[in-house]
């Protein structure tokens, strides 16, 4: 016997045929590379960090030198800051394009085994809901109309 319980792997009667993924079309595309004014900003962006990190790094090698041992961490603290600032440059240039240049990999079909379990247990449930809605309506052991209309502090 399979997973879904059937003894040859059949999915059974009524069971849809597997539908292959389709990658999702709501994503933007961010391949596409800054142009413009986007573009000026992001690069007046590096300017501005890469200066920063340069006066920084002066600032702490001299202190360094001066005999402040802690500046030493700073000296290469401040170097890693701008390589930093050199990838994210680019990444956001180029829309991350890096990371995205492979092709998305479709999501592979419902294995053909287990296509029908969902549409059957959602089918189970609408049937257990409808039995016991009809339960509620049902007139109970209980109810008064079954009694002619007589309580039990009445006997």
């Amino acid at each position: 016997m399979d997973a879904a319980g059937t003894p040859d792997g059949d999915r059974g009667p009524g069971a849809p045929d597997p539908v292959p993924a389709v990658p999702d079309e709501g994503t933007p595309d961010r391949t596409q590379r800054l142009s413009g004014l986007d573009a000026a900003k992001v690069h007046v962006t590096l300017a501005v960090g890469l200066a920063v990190c340069g006066i920084a790094f002066w600032f702490e090698i001299r202190r360094a030198l001066g005999g402040n041992g802690l500046s030493w961490a700073y000296v290469f603290e401040w170097p890693l800051f701008a390589v930093f600032a050199v990838y994210m440059w680019w990444t956001v240039l180029h829309g991350g394009s890096a990371a995205r240049s492979r092709p998305a990999k479709p999501k592979p079909a419902v294995d053909p085994r287990y296509a029908g379990m969902l549409d059957a247990w959602q089918a189970h449930q609408r049937e257990l809901q409808a039995a016991q809605a009809e339960a509620e309506r049902a007139p109970g052991p209980d109810d008064e109309s079954l009694r002619g209309g007589r309580s039990r502090a009445d006997d």
